[in-house]
């Protein structure tokens, strides 16, 4: 009983570590700073391991995802900065927009089908979306993307169900905070934004 209470313990605590280097990594990217990514890593080592204890086995490998996404993105803008000035926000066209939400929901329909089938996993057509399209989102984030905070604004509100509904409320609140940072986050960069064409 003792490790019952113990372990509960631990994972309370890098719940709550975990979400406060999320909110501090969100407002950083929302900024553009450099260090944004440093508290994204912290972020994804911390909810690996809150996940796995869970059995959410998904999440931590979104989490995962996360970890090498941080590392990828912490190069690629220092690497920007070294080359130029700095990399410029840019937006893609709407085309490609439309081939990703066609690539992610066909991708997602087939994590949805595996979830279903091979695992025991609750609301796997929700946990299928929001992780496909986390994974584009966050690839955006690392380029610079503008509409990467459009996307993850309707991820965000959709994993506050999600999350909720999975019992891990700070992680609901998380990203109800999200959500509105996201929106902070776009109307920032879209004031710097360049046409890609």
């Amino acid at each position: 009983m003792e490790q019952i209470i113990e372990a509960a313990q631990a994972m309370h605590w890098a719940e709550v570590a975990a979400v406060i280097c999320g909110i501090i990594y969100v407002i950083l990217a929302a900024k553009e700073n450099i260090w944004c990514w440093f508290w994204g890593i912290l972020n994804a080592i911390l909810s690996i391991y809150l996940f796995w204890e869970l059995q959410l086995y998904a999440e931590s490998i979104l989490y995962l995802y996360y970890f090498f996404a941080g590392i990828y993105g912490w190069y690629a803008w220092a690497y920007a900065k070294r080359v130029s000035e700095e990399k410029a926000i840019i937006e893609w066209p709407w085309k490609t927009h439309l081939w990703l939400l066609v690539i992610g929901f066909a991708l997602s329909w087939l994590v949805y089908f595996f979830l279903a089938k091979y695992t025991d996993a609750q609301m796997p057509l929700v946990d299928a979306h929001t992780t496909v399209f986390s994974f584009i989102a966050t690839y955006m984030v690392t380029r610079k993307i503008l509409s990467n905070w459009l996307y993850w604004i309707i991820i965000d509100l959709v994993s506050v169900g999600l999350y909720t509904s999975r019992g891990i409320f700070l992680y609901a609140l998380l990203m109800a905070a999200y959500t509105i940072i996201a929106y902070f986050g776009w109307s920032t960069w879209k004031r710097l934004v360049a046409v890609e064409t």
